[in-house]
């Protein structure tokens, strides 16, 4: 059942729906695959954290969560805590009942856009400035362990007793019809084989609607700008627009990405059947947990070599790179001077490594910080968006420069995008390698961090290898 309009401007409410019931069970050997293949047709939500080992999964919608401009971090937070503060789930606090696990636990799926005054154009149709939504049923897989729940909002008068029995009934019924055979399908718990192909074969259409003489001009507009004020270094990006010669297939687009970039974030969220957001993010914004918090600082890149002497040779030039190190400096001070106020504790990797995928190394440091309270994730991902990995330093003028020149209109692209459970607790990554998905239609991004000495050829070659990953995954191949 959908959220409603509340007093306060610019958000949605679910009090008037009275609280939310959900009911769990183990999920054996389904997987995320046949998961969300089922709900082909239907809303559908995923997070996977290669690096951690879980998959999370969503399909339907109990409850949307909605926010809009400058409070859209304080309305999300307000509206998730209501909605947990009174949910009916068993549990007194991180653990379930008996034989539950957390895993189980209902969790919001969604994101924020980049921008607080985002105004949604015709390729962005169905997405908000802050946008949670609670699945109806909900698939998890870590380690082994696999639950399936089912999540419902009561009205006012209803009681969790006469109802809880229902959803019982009716999980038990979703789960006996996912686990059965069918083609086309992974058996594997957990597992990211969505199919094979994207559909677009031969046929993709890929046209970059900005010509390299603007982009030169952008960037020699930043330069300007860099040596007349303050600003010391921006993230400019660009568009490519693919068109395919039959309806693109999110699942299977999911699976080359999670597929092709393993250690990766891949997510989807998809608020309106076939139009949908997907990705396969390097980049974590926040990992909140209690107080134990996880970030990291991501920037300086340079592409992959043809052989492994190749490779280690390109890695030690990005390593010895004066203007990768001093963009990738400014994000992890960045990063520092964000946290350190709020953290009891700060530690981060002394010098940056090299972060190897697919077809692209970048500049890594890792950053962990205990907190001097906890108090979710929210205000953590308010804090940290942008960084200067996706805006600028300072992020002001950073966000003045992109608002004012920059005629890509990101939407989702380069914010955050994640989950939160019910302790408030949560992560988010930021999205980038992704793409808006329409019918036979997606739009890609990729951006790139300019700084004084940046050279506009080099940093349009650097957004065509992240191009690479989304345009391959809607292909079903490798696109030169």
């Amino acid at each position: 059942m959908e959220g409603v309009e509340s007093g306060r401007q610019g958000e949605y409410s679910v009090a008037r729906h009275g609280r939310l019931v959900s009911a769990s069970c183990p999920a054996g050997e389904l997987s995320a695959a046949r998961f969300l293949r089922a709900a082909e047709g239907q809303e559908r939500f995923m997070w996977r954290d290669g690096r951690q080992g879980i998959t999370l999964a969503g399909t339907g919608v109990a409850a949307h969560l909605i926010g809009y401009g400058r409070g859209r971090f304080d309305a999300i937070e307000r509206q998730a805590g209501e909605l947990f503060a009174r949910a009916e789930t068993g549990s007194g606090g991180r653990r379930g009942p008996s034989g539950r696990s957390e895993l189980a636990l209902p969790r919001l799926f969604g994101g924020f856009a980049f921008r607080e005054d985002f105004v949604p154009d015709m390729v962005w149709t169905g997405f908000h400035p802050g946008h949670f939504i609670l699945p109806h049923y909900q698939f998890v897989s870590q380690e082994g362990e696999s639950w399936l729940t089912i999540n419902a909002l009561l009205a006012p008068e209803e009681k969790a007793s006469s109802v809880l029995p229902l959803l019982e009934e009716a999980l038990a019924a979703q789960a006996k019809l996912l686990r059965g055979t069918g083609p086309g399908f992974d058996g594997r718990a957990g597992g990211v084989d969505f199919g094979t192909g994207a559909g677009a074969g031969e046929e993709l259409g890929i046209a970059y609607p900005m010509p390299y003489a603007e982009w030169a001009r952008l960037i020699e507009s930043a330069r300007r700008t860099f040596g007349s004020t303050a600003l010391q270094k921006v993230v400019l990006a660009r568009t490519a627009q693919l068109r395919a010669g039959e309806r693109i297939r999110v699942s299977q687009a999911l699976t080359r990405l999670c597929g092709n970039y393993p250690d990766c974030f891949g997510f989807l969220f998809e608020p309106q059947a076939g139009h949908a957001f997907l990705g396969a993010t390097p980049e974590l914004l926040v990992r909140v947990r209690g107080a134990a918090l996880e970030t990291m600082a991501l920037a300086g890149s340079i592409q992959r070599g043809a052989t492994a002497e190749e490779d280690a040779a390109l890695a030690a030039a990005l390593l010895a790179s004066s203007k990768d190190r001093h963009e990738h400096g400014l994000v992890v001070n960045g990063v520092r001077e964000l946290l350190a106020p709020l953290s009891s504790e700060l530690t981060e990797a002394g010098d940056p490594t090299v972060l190897v995928l697919r077809n692209i190394q970048h500049l890594y440091t890792p950053i962990k910080a205990t907190l001097k309270r906890s108090g979710g994730v929210l205000p953590l991902v308010e804090r940290l968006h942008p960084t200067p990995a996706m805006g600028g330093t300072p992020r002001e003028l950073g966000m003045e420069f992109i608002r004012e020149n920059e005629p890509t209109l990101r939407g989702w692209y380069a914010a955050p995008v994640g989950w939160i459970d019910s302790a408030l607790d949560g992560a988010f990554a930021v999205a980038i390698r992704s793409a808006i998905v329409q019918k036979e239609r997606a739009w890609a991004y990729a951006g790139a961090g300019i700084v004084p000495d940046s050279v506009p050829r080099n940093e349009w070659d650097e957004t065509g290898w992240k191009f690479q990953p989304i345009i391959n995954a809607v292909a079903g191949r490798q696109v030169a």
